[in-house]
């Protein structure tokens, strides 16, 4: 593959809202412990089925990998990867099956278009409420010209 290297395409610019937090308790639970590169800080979902979070770039990318760390026990068993250019249509632009533990996973998405919008959907969660717990969320990619 040519190109440049695939790097994260999260920045300052990106905007991120999740389905829910844990008893509204963002100072503690918050969407942004996530993308704070701190291994004890973690996004915490409240209780439901098919939690999710949702990225919006300033700029439209291309995703080549997803990587996420849960929390064992709190993983989702399938994500559905969304996507949504500009002005257009959301599509599948992956599907992918994490395992329950606590490592930090990586998954590649193959010829994703370029998407100005992209959503994970954590569908059937280890946990029986259907709680979430991610303690790091990356997209790598390119921007997308």
């Amino acid at each position: 593959m040519q190109g440049e290297m695939a790097s994260s395409v999260i920045c300052t610019e990106t905007q991120s809202r999740v389905s829910t937090v844990l008893n509204r308790d963002v100072k503690q639970f918050g969407k942004k412990f996530m993308f704070d590169s701190n291994e004890e800080t973690c996004w915490n979902s409240d209780q439901g089925e098919c939690q999710w979070v949702s990225l919006e770039f300033p700029q439209s990318v291309r995703v080549s990998e997803l990587k996420v760390q849960f929390q064992g026990g709190f993983t989702a068993k399938t994500c559905r990867l969304e996507g949504c250019p500009k002005d257009g249509d959301i599509t599948v632009i992956g599907q992918i099956y994490p395992e329950d533990n606590n490592s930090l996973q990586s998954f590649p998405i193959q010829e994703a278009p370029a998407v100005a919008k992209v959503k994970i959907i954590f569908e059937n969660s280890a946990d029986f409420f259907g709680r979430i717990i991610v303690y790091s969320l990356d997209i790598l990619g390119e921007k997308a010209s």
